[in-house]
């Protein structure tokens, strides 16, 4: 039976694609294992799924002062360690990396075993630990048409590995768990994994003239609740959606989103006309406002920059994206990023079989 190491962690993102993959890696006959971090957030979203999970030391590769950046070099050095031992016992034929700092020894230490390498890079520009991580890849997946010419034949554009169960969502469940009694057009607000204080904001802001023509779901974030605007029967605010989320999909005609990868990809992929506001450069990196004008310049998305949003540049995105909503799905309808997860697992297999 042909074997797979899959790793990636530190946040969600660098988890569900991986998880994603896995019914079609079974079905291809692969005996799948997976090396995180010891107590990050892939520790327990792996082990509820049933595949054997090795945690390895991890540290953070930063590029600003903070204490930590004297100890994180040991726990790193250690992670060589633990990822030689682990990768020794297991014998993969092949390990996909999907992201996250807790992949470099894994990659670095595959590849120095002769051990092929597949690398997801899910935003425009690699981060740190993918910049160290990439020269080492035997075949490159990423999102963007932008990223692919950043890297030689290698690289393909492939799009992110999307949940099954988002596609199968139910907009009557979802107009029962939201109790909207409106047959309205429907908006979906959501800022992330922890909610986004501008979106919410701005949203909150503008609501009333929203209500008039829409359902409003908007997904806050934990402890972001606005208690000074209940529920009603045309706005639903939640602190996090989780098993009704493809349900929710279902019903909505419209999404306004920040610009992660993995977010705007299912959004994509399920072919929701959007508004993406991206987090600011005081905030990040940067890599959203590159993923944002990317979906912009494709036709996917509607952006609006955070330091530009207010009721008026936000209604006025809502009315044009709601207008011209037909014009967004079929740009995302020809696209190029197809059918992710077929795509990314033939990838893995090609390199299997050299």
């Amino acid at each position: 039976m042909k074997k797979i190491v899959l790793t990636g962690g530190g946040t969600a993102g660098h988890v569900t694609p991986n998880i994603a993959m896995i019914p079609r890696l079974k079905e291809m006959g692969y005996e799948i294992h997976y090396i995180g971090t010891y107590n990050g957030i892939e520790k327990k979203l792996i082990e509820e799924i049933g595949i054997p999970y090795y945690g390895i030391s991890s540290g953070k590769l930063r590029r600003y002062f903070d204490l930590k950046n004297f100890t994180d070099p040991f726990r790193v050095n250690k992670g060589f360690g633990d990822a030689k031992k682990i990768l020794k016992k297991i014998k993969p034929d092949v390990v996909f990396s999907k992201g996250g700092f807790v992949t470099v020894p894994v990659v670095l230490m595959a590849a120095h075993m002769k051990i092929p390498v597949v690398i997801h890079e899910c935003d425009m520009t690699p981060g740190l630990a993918n910049k160290i991580a990439l020269p080492k890849a035997t075949k490159i997946c990423c999102n963007f048409p932008e990223t692919k010419a950043l890297f030689d034949e290698n690289a393909t554009v492939t799009g992110t590995p999307i949940r099954a169960e988002l596609f199968s969502g139910d907009k009557t469940k979802a107009m029962e768990f939201c109790g909207f009694t409106e047959n309205k057009p429907t908006i979906l607000v959501m800022g992330g994994s922890t909610g986004s204080v501008a979106i919410n904001k701005a949203v909150q802001g503008c609501l009333n003239q929203l209500i008039q023509k829409y359902n409003i779901v908007h997904i806050c974030g934990k402890g972001k609740l606005n208690k000074d605007i209940p529920n009603t029967e045309n706005y639903c605010q939640k602190e996090y959606i989780k098993n009704e989320l493809p349900d929710v999909f279902a019903l909505a005609d419209m999404v306004i989103s920040r610009a992660g990868a993995n977010a705007i990809c299912e959004l994509q992929a399920l072919r929701k006309p959007n508004i993406l506001i991206p987090l600011s450069m005081n905030a990040s990196r940067g890599d959203q406002i590159l993923n944002a004008e990317s979906f912009e310049k494709s036709g996917y998305s509607f952006v609006i920059q955070e330091e530009n949003v207010n009721n008026e540049t936000l209604l006025n995105a809502v009315e044009t994206v709601y207008n011209d909503r037909d014009k967004y799905i079929k740009a995302m309808e020809e696209s190029e990023m197809s059918d992710a997860i077929k795509s990314i697992t033939d990838i893995i297999d090609s390199v299997v079989q050299q």
